[in-house]
């Protein structure tokens, strides 16, 4: 029931919980049509530990409201032969309710065996056993290479990639935040990860960027994390002009603001020395933004880099370096296609 091809069956998810469940993670495709609502759901459950039946009546009361409600949308007044799955918590009272009101009106209704709790026991497997059988190649090299932009520019060559921080809504290091764009939770980073790699055909290369355990707040499942370190890694290099530059695309935020970059880098410190921590403090005050892009590279992230590639890719197979001498797209494009080439062949 969990599987892909099989959720593709239905016309209609319907996750019946509470917004807040939701958010936190929902099968793919699934739109929230909920029972209850969040206020509503927390003043059952306050009630239900006086007086339970009462609970369930004001429960009740609640969601033939609330489903009455969600009928009057567009798809149930135009779908009539449409199959629908519907899904709580654990399969229980509010999927029930759903799947009784669609029932009753005529629709092919099935409800998800075990819940939204069920999926998550299947996604957390999944993770354990898929990754295995990927064939990950893995794009390194310190920070503002380019690795993110030849990982798109391998898509557009037509290569199948596993992009992480797009995933994650996060660059990957400690200010990689993006601006308005607040990360997924860890369970729903999970089925969003899943759902990426059940879209691919693992009998084919699959390119990733090398990552930490921790992309900004969700971490890597511990099978893709092994998997990553026991695969074929490409490293890529590329001269610090264009560093910088990438810096001032991915980055502008701190180009207008690099007091607040330093600030952020303040716990370093203990890692970089008080007067390297000072010479940036200056760099920032100044408004010598390109100086300090390259310095907070050179000083801190590339000897992080090289630690953790040692670290992690040391009983790696292959490695293969990348010369980028310029991050402009067709050169991507072109390289792109090299390695998309050499990997076929390869293969």
């Amino acid at each position: 029931m969990y599987e892909p091809d099989s959720l593709r069956a239905f016309d209609l998810i319907i996750d019946a919980r509470s917004p807040r469940e939701f958010a936190q993670d929902h099968l793919p495709g699934a739109i929230n049509l909920p029972v209850v609502f969040d206020e509503e759901y927390a003043e059952v459950g306050t009630t239900h530990r006086t007086d339970p039946m009462l609970a369930y009546q004001i429960g009740v009361r609640y969601a033939l409201r609330n489903i009455a409600h969600h009928l009057e949308l567009p798809f149930f007044g135009t779908t009539r032969r449409a199959a629908i799955l519907v899904y709580c918590f654990r399969g229980g009272k509010r999927s029930k309710l759903w799947m009784d009101a669609l029932e009753t009106i005529g629709y092919k209704v099935q409800r998800l065996p075990a819940g939204w709790k069920g999926y998550r026991t299947w996604v957390r497997q999944s993770l354990d056993d898929i990754p295995a059988r990927l064939q990950l190649n893995v794009l390194s090299g310190p920070t503002g290479c380019g690795k993110t932009r030849l990982l798109h520019a391998l898509r557009e060559g037509g290569a199948q990639i596993l992009d992480l921080e797009a995933l994650a809504s996060h660059r990957g290091s400690v200010i990689g935040a993006i601006p308005g764009q607040p990360q997924p939770s860890q369970k729903l980073f999970d089925s969003l990860l899943l759902e990426a790699i059940n879209n691919l055909d693992v009998s084919q290369p699959v390119w990733i960027e090398n990552e930490s355990k921790r992309i900004g707040r969700v971490q890597l499942p511990t099978a893709l994390f092994q998997a990553m370190h026991r695969s074929h890694l490409f490293t890529v290099q590329t001269p610090m002009p264009e560093r910088v530059l990438m810096w001032h695309r991915e980055y502008p935020h701190f180009a207008k603001d690099p007091v607040g970059l330093v600030t952020q880098l303040g716990y370093l410190k203990a890692l970089v020395g008080g007067t390297t921590l000072q010479k940036w403090v200056s760099m920032a005050e100044h408004g010598e933004i390109d100086a300090l892009f390259e310095s907070i590279m050179i000083d801190h992230y590339d000897p992080a880099y090289l630690r953790s590639t040692h670290k992690n890719y040391s009983a790696a197979g292959l490695c293969t370096q990348i010369r980028l001498d310029t991050l402009n797209p067709h050169n991507l494009i072109d390289i792109a296609r090299c390695l998309i080439a050499a990997s076929s062949g390869a293969g």
